[in-house]
C-alpha cells in the first residue's frame, strides 16, 4: 500500500476477514507491506479511510499478492521429458517473480516521485509568496524613507525642526553654516 498523492500522504486502513474480525489496522500510514494469513474461506475487505483530512483527496495504490497458491500446470507435449518441463517451469516462475519485483519497485519510485514533486511545488509557492512579500516591503520601506527625508529637509528649510547651526552644505568646496546658505525670513 502506498499513498500516491494528497495531503500529508497518510491514510488509515483496516483489513477485516469473512467473520468481520479485524485482521490488520493502522492509522496515518504512508506506505507499507503488510502480510497476513487468510485462515478462513470467504471475502476479505480492505478499507482505506481519509477521515483525518476531509479537504484533501488522496490516491492510494495497493496490490494484493497471493504467495502460496497452487502452481498452474503447463500442458505437456508428446516427446518431452518431465525434467525438461520442470526446469522450464521453474525458470518461468523465477521470471514471473522478478517481473513482479520490478513492477513493485516501479510503483515505489513513482510514489517517491509524486511525493517529491508535491514537496517541490509547495516549496516553490512558498518562495514565490515570500519574494512578493519581500518586494512589497522593500517598496514600502523606500517610499517611507523618501517621505521621511523629504519631511526632514522641508522642516529644515522652514527652520522648525533643526537649529540653523547644525547643518552645513558644501558650496564651492567650502562648508558653510546653514545661516549662509538659506536666507532667514
Amino acid at each position: 500500500m502506498q499513498v500516491q498523492s494528497g495531503g500529508s500522504f497518510d491514510v488509515d486502513y483496516k483489513v477485516t476477514g469473512p467473520n468481520e474480525k479485524v485482521i490488520l489496522d493502522g492509522s496515518k500510514e504512508r506506505q507499507g507491506d503488510f502480510v497476513f494469513t487468510a485462515n478462513d474461506i470467504g471475502e476479505y475487505s480492505f478499507c482505506f479511510s481519509n477521515d483525518m483530512s476531509t479537504f484533501a483527496e488522496k490516491m492510494v495504490d495497493f496490490e494484493i499478492a497471493i504467495e502460496n497458491e497452487a502452481k498452474a500446470e503447463l500442458p505437456s507435449k508428446q516427446g518431452t521429458s518431465p525434467e525438461h518441463l520442470s526446469s522450464l517451469e521453474e525458470s518461468l516462475f523465477k521470471l514471473s517473480g522478478q517481473l513482479s519485483t520490478i513492477a513493485r519497485n516501479q510503483k515505489y519510485f513513482r510514489t517517491r516521485e509524486n511525493r517529491n514533486f508535491s514537496t517541490v511545488r509547495s516549496t516553490e509557492s512558498r518562495i514565490f509568496n515570500f519574494s512578493i512579500i519581500e518586494s512589497l516591503m522593500m517598496v514600502t520601506m523606500s517610499c517611507l524613507q523618501v517621505f521621511v527625508v523629504r519631511f526632514f529637509f522641508q522642516g529644515a528649510r522652514k527652520g522648525g525642526i533643526l537649529p540653523h547651526s547644525c547643518l552645513c552644505y558644501p558650496l564651492l568646496g567650502r562648508l558653510l553654516p546653514v545661516d549662509h546658505v538659506f536666507a532667514s525670513p
